[in-house]
């Protein structure tokens, strides 16, 4: 039973891979593809993995993989921010049909401020 549910966690993972490599192709500009790929890593990458843990059981292999689902889910989240952030300040335009802008809005309130 633990074979079939981690080979539906690993087909699910592959299929959210899958779609987070398109969106990276398809998507128009640097932040739509960060979401893309962020998404894509934290949800297939750790559905994988967690099918990888269904698999191996409590073995080494099995309590890696649970170790590098943790550390997925720490760091890519963050690891997008700081890079979308960083682009956003380094003056990588949004694409023209963007709905809004939360860092120049935040900007502009602090400019006020002062």
């Amino acid at each position: 039973m633990n074979e079939i549910l981690g080979m539906v966690f690993i087909v699910i993972g592959l299929i959210f891979d899958f779609f987070g490599c398109l969106g990276l192709v398809r998507l128009p500009d640097v932040y739509n593809r960060l979401q893309a790929s962020t998404k894509c890593v934290t949800l297939g990458t750790c559905s994988i993995l967690f099918g990888l843990f269904l698999f191996k059981g409590f073995s080494a292999a099995g309590m890696k993989a649970i170790l590098c689902i943790v550390f997925i889910i720490l760091t890519a989240p963050v690891s997008a921010h700081a890079l979308a952030r960083g682009a956003h300040k380094s003056g990588v335009k949004l694409w023209e049909k963007s709905v809004c802008d939360e860092y120049a809005q935040d900007r502009e309130q602090k400019t006020d401020n002062r």
